[in-house]
């Protein structure tokens, strides 16, 4: 599996503990992390346990994760990848956060864009998923921008800090 990827805009490689400063400013933003299954970090070694949690994964090939760095000013601006692959049923799911001062430039399209194609040219995936929270409306419409289709509500889904949320289901198939 790559550990890179490239766009236009955008470099992505597999994350690393020297993100950590740059992933902390990101992740401790509470904007950021209103919709991740994360509470907004406090401290960098939260991020540094973050990527070693993260890196752990990928050994197995059951996770990959990707710092997204700007090319122009070689600054890191989130990340994005796959939260879970899965080889036996040939699907992946996704997820991204994007620093709030890089929000509606087009980033998060672009970053997940490069991971569908790398899904199902190279991984030979069928299917991407991801869920969100029906109150995320920014990642709803990256969703929507790149052709993922709403498939349901997965309700009282997750708990998080003790309250139950419901997401929401999208998917695209390489048929799509």
């Amino acid at each position: 599996m790559t550990t890179e990827l490239h766009t236009e805009r955008l470099h992505l490689r597999k994350m690393k503990i020297s993100d950590s400063p740059s992933l902390f400013k990101i992740w401790s933003d509470p904007e950021v992390t209103k919709f991740m299954n994360i509470n907004c970090f406090t401290d960098e070694n939260q991020a540094n346990d973050m990527i070693k949690l993260l890196d752990e994964l990928s050994k197995d090939n059951k996770a990959i994760r990707f710092s997204i760095i700007e090319i122009e000013s070689n600054e890191i601006i989130g990340t994005c990848g796959y939260d879970s692959l899965d080889f036996e049923n040939v699907k992946a799911e996704i997820g991204f956060d994007i620093a709030r001062a890089f929000w509606g430039k087009g980033y998060a399209s672009e970053a997940i864009s490069s991971l569908i194609d790398y899904a199902f040219s190279s991984l030979k995936l069928n299917r991407i998923e991801a869920q969100v929270e029906p109150e995320n409306v920014n990642s709803v419409k990256v969703l929507q921008k790149l052709n993922f289709i709403f498939e349901g509500t997965l309700r009282q889904y997750e708990r998080v800090n003790g309250k139950f949320k419901d997401l929401s289901i999208y998917s695209k198939l390489i048929t799509d």
